[in-house]
């Protein structure tokens, strides 16, 4: 039996363990959360009741001395869990949700986070995106609930395409650019800083390569960037432009598509997929574009400032529209 007919067998048999990996994974999770929220509403309880601070400094040396194996109960975690409990203890339709993220990822909402519906927020979309602790103290910093909208896609009624968690826009705040800047001058920036080019992305993707070079009928093309999406398998073609989105960017992008399908993509490989990421765009004509495409393509823009253009802000979704589309789906 040949090599390459083995590959999909085996990437089954990975995939399964990955999948066993994480239920376990996330089983240990939930019962360690549910244990900081009993730990958190006892002291709070003891503290309704006038019980000092001095308690939860006694509780610690009793709990190291019994369990001294066990991390997690020093006098600090311990008024952490006690805050942990509190901040969410009256909200009914959240607390099924706290045990979706790790407790480091709790502790970072609770300190960067005061506001009690944010702090919410931030559970959703950690949890639905499954950010990492450096993307979610990223993702806070950058106010990303102000910028969750979904990039306009040619592929909103596939399901499993949605993981790529398209950004209607993208912020580049890391690159040190010119407002007049080339798509060379936007291209090696990214290149320059591919770390945090990737964690803006998403961290679910790899990076393959620049200028990658595609050869038909004796003529050459040039992808600006390459990406390979891991939980998809899936090769995803990135066209940078420094103006305004224009259709003709469209069938550019299905032509690079088709060829990488055709020549790039390994048999075990999905289909791959193209992101346009353009300096503005009009909705409308982005949607007229897409609207008969085959292919799987999103089209986002970007912006270098941490500050949000005034066109970007008045279109972006309210705290309540973010929680409406999250728990609809």
């Amino acid at each position: 039996m040949e090599k390459k007919q083995l590959i999909p067998f085996f990437n089954e048999i990975k995939d399964k363990i990955r999948t066993a990996q994480f239920a376990a994974m996330r089983e240990v999770n939930l019962q360690l959360i549910q244990l900081y929220w009993e730990i958190g509403k006892s002291i709070s309880e003891k503290q309704k009741l006038g019980w000092g601070r001095s308690i939860v400094e006694s509780l610690s040396i009793a709990l190291k001395k019994e369990f001294p194996t066990l991390k997690g109960f020093s006098t600090t975690n311990l008024w952490l869990m006690a805050q942990f409990y509190q901040a969410y203890s009256d909200g009914e339709n959240l607390q099924p949700m706290v045990g979706e993220i790790s407790w480091s990822k709790h502790l970072i909402i609770l300190a960067k986070i005061k506001d009690k519906d944010l702090r919410s927020e931030y559970i959703f979309l950690t949890q639905k995106f499954n950010w990492s602790k450096a993307q979610l103290i990223r993702e806070i910093e950058n106010k990303a609930h102000l910028n969750f909208q979904h990039a306009q896609i040619s592929f909103s009624e596939n399901e499993e395409l949605k993981s790529l968690n398209l950004k209607d826009t993208y912020l580049f705040d890391f690159l040190q650019l010119q407002p007049n800047h080339s798509e060379r001058e936007l291209e090696r920036g990214l290149i320059n800083n591919v770390q945090k080019f990737l964690l803006e992305m998403g961290n679910q993707f790899s990076f393959i390569g620049s200028q990658f070079k595609l050869e038909l009928a004796g003529n050459e093309y040039f992808i600006d960037l390459l990406l390979f999406h891991r939980t998809l398998q899936c090769l995803v073609a990135i066209e940078l432009k420094v103006g305004e989105f224009v259709p003709e960017y469209k069938g550019k992008m299905e032509f690079y598509l088709a060829v990488l399908n055709d020549t790039v993509r390994l048999p075990h490989e999905n289909d791959s997929v193209g992101i346009i990421i353009c300096k503005s765009k009009n909705r409308t004509i982005v949607e007229y574009s897409l609207k008969k495409s085959n292919y799987p393509i999103g089209v986002s823009s970007y912006f270098t400032s941490t500050e949000l253009p005034d066109e970007l802000t008045s279109q972006l979704p309210t705290l309540d529209a973010i929680r409406k589309s999250l728990t609809s789906e």
